[in-house]
């Protein structure tokens, strides 16, 4: 597991990701990615938790 500082001085838990990797992987609109992505860091184990509280899964 990695610790990195992320957006907002945030610790990444995980791998990190891109705004294009997360945007892509769940098929996201450009705005909406962007928000969450702003909100929640770069860290992917983050975004996929909270996808998966949406009830969103990854685009194949």
């Amino acid at each position: 597991m990695t610790d990195l500082k992320g957006i907002r001085g945030k610790t990444v838990r995980g791998e990190a990701c891109t705004l294009e990797e997360f945007q892509s992987r769940y098929g996201l609109e450009t705005d909406e990615a962007k928000r969450l992505y702003e909100r929640f860091g770069p860290s992917m184990t983050e975004l996929d938790l909270l996808m998966a509280a949406k009830r969103r899964v990854p685009a194949l």
